[in-house]
């Protein structure tokens, strides 16, 4: 029997810091308004999409002990590639020293979950082993003189490698959705910025965040109770903790970086992964569940049981 597991990981941050303090400067906000709504306090901006995914993708090599030779096929979820045409994962595979397939896929924040699914499949296909990476510079999109939006979004990386195992595979289960007559929740128009409804977004979130959760729970035949660890879209801490609290997953159990992240889309997932993995929340055997939500609307969920 054949299965998939994450075998490394890694996070890819600006150094440029942008505080509230800073956004209060310019601003008709305040560090009260945005941690209240949001649970921000500062987010990361700079670099480019590629820059920060090939960051990102070369320490979850190096933690997989991996050449770039080793790698068969790379996915790229990004909203915001470096251009237009060409897609942007060749241009990471090239700056890694890789020449196997490489590929974007856009489902907005949920596109980390969908694209490691993808590469789920791909692995039981045959492919032995798939780095996927969640990148994005929504700071390229943002209207900066609009408090909405410019306190929330920002720019990281995070990857995986999924490699191919004995025995059963770690992905035990997982959900996909989309509706796509929710696009004006939230869309960016070519050349325009983001725009969002965040009142109908926020009840929508919980809602996708809580049937997809459960869905995936019930595919992996596990329940809420045995998940170690509750790794959730970064997007708006109110919405995390709505559906935390609807799964039965509190706070303590709850992957969290966006108070020093923002929300990074679909880089969100993969760097909260990454960071509850570098400060020794994730035993081998511990089960972890991945869940997204975002702009189309789509949504994501998957049952991880951590190492090989």
């Amino acid at each position: 029997m054949r299965g998939a597991a994450v075998t490394g990981w890694g996070a890819a941050l600006p150094e440029t810091v942008v505080t509230n303090a800073d956004l209060e400067a310019r601003l008709d906000t305040t560090d009260e308004w945005i941690v209240e709504r949001t649970g921000i306090r500062e987010r990361r901006v700079g670099g480019t999409t590629s820059s920060l995914a090939t960051e990102a993708a070369a320490q979850a090599l190096d933690r997989a002990a991996l050449r770039p030779s080793d790698i068969d096929l790379l996915l790229l979820a990004t909203t915001t590639p470096d251009q237009a045409v060409p897609a942007t994962s060749p241009e990471v595979a090239h700056r890694l020293g890789l020449t196997c397939g490489a590929m974007d896929l856009n489902a907005a924040c949920s596109g980390f979950v969908y694209a490691l699914v993808a590469a789920a499949g791909m692995v039981g296909l045959g492919v032995d082993r798939v780095l996927v990476i969640g990148a994005e510079t929504l700071s390229r999109i943002v209207d900066q003189d609009d408090r909405t939006t410019a306190v929330i979004f920002a720019d990281a990386a995070g990857a995986v490698v999924l490699e191919a195992v004995p025995g059963e595979t770690k992905l035990l289960g997982y959900d996909l959705g989309a509706d796509g007559s929710l696009r004006s929740l939230l869309y960016c128009d070519h050349g325009g910025f983001i725009v969002m409804e965040g009142q109908e977004l926020f009840r929508r979130a919980v809602r996708a965040t809580v049937e997809s959760a459960r869905a995936a729970l019930e595919r992996a035949k596990v329940t809420a109770e045995e998940i170690t660890l509750f790794v959730p879209h970064q997007a708006n801490l109110r919405i995390i903790d709505a559906a935390g609290q609807r799964l039965g997953l509190p706070r303590e159990r709850t992957a969290l970086v966006l108070d020093r992240t923002g929300n990074t889309s679909a880089a969100s997932v993969p760097v909260a992964l990454a960071d509850a993995v570098d400060d020794g929340r994730l035993s081998p055997g511990d089960l972890v569940l991945l869940s997204g939500f975002g702009a189309g609307m789509t949504w994501a969920s998957a049952v991880l049981r951590w190492g090989r």
